[in-house]
């Protein structure tokens, strides 16, 4: 598949910038994993960057609308599995069932409270975030109280990480990918 053309698809069915900079976001985070793991980087980009493809504009529909939305740009069925298993027991009644789509699993919404605690910071930058600050946060259920906290750690119980393997990978992940998301945030918008 061509990240142009899952662009373009991101960008017919979102339109707001906080949803376009998630989409990369968790693009990037993949991206990361994939390398770590020596797999498909683009593929597992793309399934990052397509995750919540249906979720802007059809929210009571997420992962049973985004089937119909990938078939557009003829998305293999691996793709479209993997899309709709990071809604499992949310939204969708599929699976994870290899390790790119427990990643999708447990990075989505910790991408999202990394995100919440980096605008909290005067650097508003994952750079200089450590550990022990993002577990402060996480440990906090008042903030970022959208983040499911339960899913983050059904995630690293799925992929049998430690809680923090997962909350330290992901950082570091963001950390590394963070010049890169900003760029495409920008470009795109």
């Amino acid at each position: 598949m061509d990240r142009e053309n899952a662009i373009k698809l991101l960008k017919k069915y979102n339109k707001e910038e906080f949803h376009i900079r998630h989409a990369f976001t968790v693009e990037q985070v993949m991206r990361y994993f994939a390398r770590k793991y020596k797999e498909d980087e683009k593929f597992w980009g793309i399934v990052g960057l397509l995750h919540d493809i249906d979720y802007e504009m059809y929210p009571d529909e997420h992962c049973k609308k985004a089937p119909e939305l990938l078939k557009e740009i003829n998305s293999s069925d691996e793709l479209i599995h993997a899309v709709c298993s990071h809604g499992y027991g949310i939204c969708s009644t599929i699976e994870p069932s290899c390790q790119m789509e427990k990643i999708l699993f447990a990075t989505d919404e910790l991408t999202g409270l990394i995100w919440a605690a980096t605008k909290m910071r005067p650097s508003q930058s994952t750079k200089d975030m450590e550990l022990k600050s993002l577990n402060k946060k996480y440990k906090d259920k008042k903030f970022a109280a959208g983040c499911s906290r339960d899913i983050i750690s059904r995630g690293a119980e799925q992929l049998g990480w430690e809680l923090d393997e997962l909350l330290e990978q992901t950082l570091i992940a963001m950390q590394e990918t963070e010049d890169e998301i900003s760029k495409n945030t920008e470009i795109y918008k």
